[in-house]
């Protein structure tokens, strides 16, 4: 972590443009269903309140595609944070503009304002010079503490990274690059990566990454079956990239020749549909009937899983193992979720890479139980991937500092 980072700034009588991930779950009726990244983000904000700073906080939320979207507004996360902070924090109609500025401008410090969603703006998402330029200008410094938002190159997260003097990492954007950097760079041993997930197409990468670093590649989630029919075995109606069984091929020989031991499923959880009362059976990998799909992996599975994390310093996992959001599906994501938390228990570093996998161990109130819960999914995966990600790169790096 060579960047420069709020610890190091003291935000006093200085407009601070805070980035933070708000892009949170709300229900038909506008209540926030999950106010984790927003509680994530709560050290960065008090630490430039309790300076005497003024927090003008932006984020984005959905998929707006520049236009104005009430479903999609950001004001019952300012009602949120308002709670979470114990004072007043304004919300201002727009992100840029007269409603914005003049708002700001009658802000004294230890306030906080939220902005409205950015991406009501399609210049936000476009990277657009002139726009930056706008949300720039509305204050003195600039701190990104959205790590979920950091593999984009957008205007909020790199461009107006060109208009400030400085541009510090959050305390959430810190911890993030701390543990993913550490699990890459120095690993306790023995390292294992547990990838899930539904399709090989989005974890290529991270397993050409990932396989001469860790010590062993547990595979589970949908994109078993296309591993599983490169193996020539039957796979029923089960998930398939069929465009993808010969890079399967060719990633199960690369792994092969790696530092890797490739852990693959012996048994899966099957059935002829996804629903809570769907009937089940459970039948060996290669024997999946006609019919039927792999929606989880079996028993005999979890007990191998389990037998191949036991013992390891470091695990890191992306992806469940199967149709977790329905109950029937769920035992072996679960499963994972719970032993993880148990070796955390015992000394282990276990980091989840946010998404589909951080919202199973929410749903069994696993939260706090693991070393790191990333709240950036698919930064995570790029950040796994080797990617460098642009809003980090864009921010200050501590050889660049004369005079904090």
């Amino acid at each position: 972590m060579n960047k420069v980072t709020v610890a190091d700034i003291n935000f006093r009588d200085r407009r601070v443009l805070v980035r933070v991930d708000f892009n949170v779950p709300l229900d038909n009726q506008q209540h926030i269903t999950d106010d984790r990244r927003i509680r994530s983000a709560l050290p960065t904000i008090q630490k430039i309140i309790d300076d005497g700073g003024v927090v003008i906080a932006c984020s984005h939320l959905g998929r707006p595609k520049g236009k104005f979207v009430a479903e999609m507004s950001l004001r019952p996360a300012a009602v949120r944070l308002s709670e979470l902070l114990g004072q007043d924090v304004q919300f201002a109609e727009d992100c840029i503009g007269p409603e914005a500025s003049n708002l700001i401008d009658n802000l004294k410090s230890g306030d906080c304002v939220l902005l409205e969603n950015l991406r009501f703006h399609g210049e936000e998402t476009a990277n657009d010079p002139e726009f930056a330029q706008k949300l720039a200008a509305l204050a003195d410094i600039f701190v990104n503490d959205a790590f979920g938002s950091a593999h984009r190159a957008h205007a909020s997260t790199e461009g107006v990274t060109h208009h400030f003097n400085q541009s510090v990492a959050g305390f959430l954007m810190e911890k993030e690059l701390e543990y993913l950097g550490r699990a890459l760079s120095e690993p306790k041993r023995p390292f294992v990566a547990v990838l899930g997930g539904a399709k090989i197409s989005g974890k290529i990468d991270v397993i050409r990454s990932l396989m001469d670093k860790v010590d062993k590649l547990v595979i589970g989630g949908g994109m078993v079956f296309t591993f599983a029919k490169a193996m020539g075995y039957e796979i029923g109606r089960s998930l398939l990239e069929k465009d993808k069984v010969e890079l399967a091929r060719e990633l199960m020989a690369m792994v092969k020749n790696s530092r890797a031991e490739l852990i693959f499923p012996v048994d899966a959880v099957v059935a002829s549909e996804i629903t809570d009362t769907a009937e089940t059976q459970i039948v060996d990998v290669d024997k999946i009937p006609d019919g039927m799909m792999g929606l989880d992996i079996g028993p005999a599975t979890i007990k191998q899983f389990s037998d191949s994390l036991s013992g390891a310093g470091t695990v890191v996992w992306n992806g469940p193992m199967g149709v977790f959001e329905t109950e029937p599906f769920a035992h072996g994501t679960f499963a994972i979720a719970r032993l993880l938390a148990q070796m955390t228990e015992s000394g282990a570093i276990t980091i989840v890479g946010g998404g589909d996998s951080a919202a199973a161990i929410s749903r069994i109130g696993l939260d706090d139980k693991l070393s790191h819960i990333s709240t950036g999914g698919g930064a995570s995966l790029e950040f796994l991937e080797g990617k460098k990600l642009p809003g980090v790169e864009s921010l200050t790096d501590q050889s660049q500092v004369k005079a904090l």
